[in-house]
């Protein structure tokens, strides 16, 4: 299981990649965080506390989400996300999601949000 920290930490090794608290009441208020891209301030990540228990929401591919929510007990539907392209890991005692396949997770999480490059047109 990984902790918030090793979450965050993580998504920062990612090119562009920086944590934001939008939902902060107090300026020491981290209760959420939001992992998002510099270029264009797409989330790709969301570390929260809900119902006591720590939760990851991660963007995913639609057909990828089903696939995962059946193989995995602890990966559920987003929570207070789109259902059909964001998944929530529940990291608690009972997560049955190997760390590195959460870490694979947040890269296609981080790819599906990334800013495309452009083809530039030949004259």
């Amino acid at each position: 299981m990984m902790t918030r920290e090793e979450i965050i930490e993580y998504c920062l090794t990612f090119p562009l990649a920086y944590e934001d608290y939008p939902f902060a009441k107090t300026a020491t208020d981290k209760e959420s965080t939001v992992m998002r891209h510099q270029e264009n301030k797409k989330t790709f990540a969301i570390i929260m506390i809900h119902d006591d228990k720590l939760y990851l929401n991660l963007k995913c591919d639609p057909l990828e989400a089903d696939f995962l929510r059946q193989s995995f007990k602890a990966l559920v539907p987003g929570w207070h996300m789109n259902k059909e392209h964001w998944n929530s890991v529940i990291l608690d005692e009972f997560c049955d999601v190997p760390v590195e396949e959460i870490k694979r997770m947040i890269g296609n999480s981080y790819d599906l949000i990334k800013p495309r490059l452009r083809k530039s047109r030949i004259k």
